[in-house]
């Protein structure tokens, strides 16, 4: 009988194990699709080939710094083309901006609709000093002053020149341009919107999903939008948990950092702050439930709401989305090596000197520890990055404008749960339309990944979500923008309107 016991319990491993593999899979997508922004910690991971149109690498010889004339290095930035699709030769080339972490190729999300619909060419440019693009060889803080959201509009505008001209060679075609649209969720969605700001003659309009186009140095709607999302009886219990986690931390924080895996913390904070990330997931891609459910059942039933929340944490953050505690470990963003596989540090780095997006409790009614405040951010930005780096996110919002950013021909969609919502522009006007898809599980960059639930459909069909419709509906409504936009773009024969 033993070795039949065994044998069934090596069985449900193996489907466990399955069930793991499909979540991850599903995860690492949804990394993939938004660029970033799984938390505000910003975790990068890969995404399997089948999820990519293409992840054939190409190449591009890179201006290092655009702001100097008389600085001519360079460095080779990777980029990617997709073609099966395109209406050769006047039909729109589509720019898929890539975020904050490694470029991996271009992801199967709902651009692979559009592109079939608009005959349109996809490419991809990864951002400058992220997975293989980095100038340097080794990410020193002195080495990443070229890191911003300035240079890599340039690069955008450099690529996107250089790729006509390429185009143009292929097809044996003199002085023609082919209308341009330009794509991007999350970080990469406000350099679509700024991309169009800054410049309008390179596209005929720019989809910015879940854009945060707003710099914002003491981020409390995060938090705030957090309870909104969660609920009565799961904010109270989110709050609770909080509470009896900081009173354990005083008393052995050894003991409860180890309940959940995070014994590497050694700054207090920086547990504190894991901890508030592992709930923001939840909203952020829409799965609440997973979350709330066990953590309200356990309130009711007298449990331990530490220990619910610790399970959660380890079983839903950490294995089966496959999150790192080292991402929250400050000697580990103190590491200058250039790494493929981690972006920590880079993002740190634009954190700490453009954009801060500090989520910070908020004075009174917070879920998150009030530890997590202003103070501790820049205590992380010194301690990390030396003397003097500091955010100058007025600097930030008058380049660029904010929410009040007056460009034209830009769609900005958002979900009605995502906290990153308030970063973003959301007073719609006739020439920058603004949508918010309204579900009980719409978060971060729901119109290009379809569902925002795992697992994720690679044609971002929106079928299996709870509130197809809502996306449908939006989705109609980009359609129509992008079709007259490109139409006015096509009927003068010019890139751009």
């Amino acid at each position: 009988m033993k070795p039949k016991n065994q044998a069934r319990g090596r069985t449900k491993d193996a489907e466990g194990d399955m069930r793991r593999a499909l979540l991850v899979t599903s995860f690492l997508l949804l990394f993939s699709l938004s660029n970033g922004f799984a938390t505000s910690r910003m975790l990068h991971r890969k995404a399997q080939h089948g999820n990519y149109l293409t992840s054939e690498e190409l190449w591009f010889n890179q201006t290092l710094d655009h702001f100097s004339p008389f600085d001519h290095r360079q460095f080779r930035q990777r980029y990617y083309e997709f073609l099966d699709d395109f209406r050769a030769p006047d039909g729109p080339i589509f720019l898929k901006i890539c975020g904050e972490s490694s470029c991996n190729g271009i992801a199967n999300d709902y651009i692979s609709v559009l592109a079939k619909k608009f005959g349109a060419a996809v490419v991809s440019l990864e951002h400058r000093y992220y997975g293989k693009s980095s100038p340097f060889k080794s990410h020193t803080t002195e080495n990443l002053k070229y890191l911003s959201s300035k240079q890599a509009l340039f690069d955008l505008a450099a690529f996107r020149q250089y790729y006509q001209e390429s185009l143009n060679m292929k097809l044996n075609k003199l002085n023609v341009e082919n209308p341009w649209f330009v794509f991007g969720i999350s970080y990469s969605g406000a350099l679509s919107a700024w991309f169009r700001l800054k410049f309008p003659h390179l596209t005929c309009g720019s989809l910015a999903s879940s854009a945060v186009v707003l710099a914002v140095y003491n981020f409390t709607e995060f938090d705030q939008q957090i309870g909104e999302s969660a609920g009565a009886e799961c904010k109270a219990a989110l709050q609770e948990t909080t509470q009896l986690v900081e009173q354990r931390l005083t008393t052995n924080g050894k003991a409860l950092k180890s309940l959940f895996g995070a014994a590497e913390l050694k700054i207090d904070s920086d547990f504190l702050y894991f901890l508030a990330d592992a709930a923001v997931i939840a909203f952020q891609y829409g799965n609440p439930d997973k979350l709330c459910s066990p953590l309200v059942q356990a309130k009711k039933a007298g449990e331990d709401l530490v220990e619910a929340y610790a399970t959660y944490v380890k079983e839903y953050y950490l294995e089966s989305f496959g999150v790192s505690v080292q991402t929250y470990n400050q000697q580990h963003l103190k590491d200058t090596a250039v790494s493929e596989e981690s972006s920590d540090r880079l993002w740190w780095f634009q954190v700490c000197t453009e954009v801060a997006y500090f989520q910070v409790a908020p004075s009174n009614d917070s879920i998150r520890s009030s530890k997590v405040d202003t103070r501790y951010h820049l205590d992380l930005c010194k301690n990390v990055f030396g003397q003097g780096v500091y955010p100058d996110v007025d600097a930030t919002n008058i380049y660029y404008g904010g929410t009040k950013i007056a460009g034209s021909k830009i769609v900005f969609t958002n979900g009605s749960q995502d906290p990153w919502r308030h970063a973003s522009k959301q007073t719609s006007s006739p020439d920058m339309p603004s949508y918010i898809i309204s579900c009980h599980n719409c978060g971060h960059g729901t119109d290009m990944r379809g569902c925002p639930q795992a697992p994720l459909s690679l044609e971002g069909d929106a079928q299996n979500c709870s509130s197809p419709d809502a996306v449908h509906k939006v989705r109609q409504q980009m359609i129509e923008n992008i079709d007259l936009w490109l139409s006015q773009c096509q009927a003068t024969g010019r890139s751009y309107m």
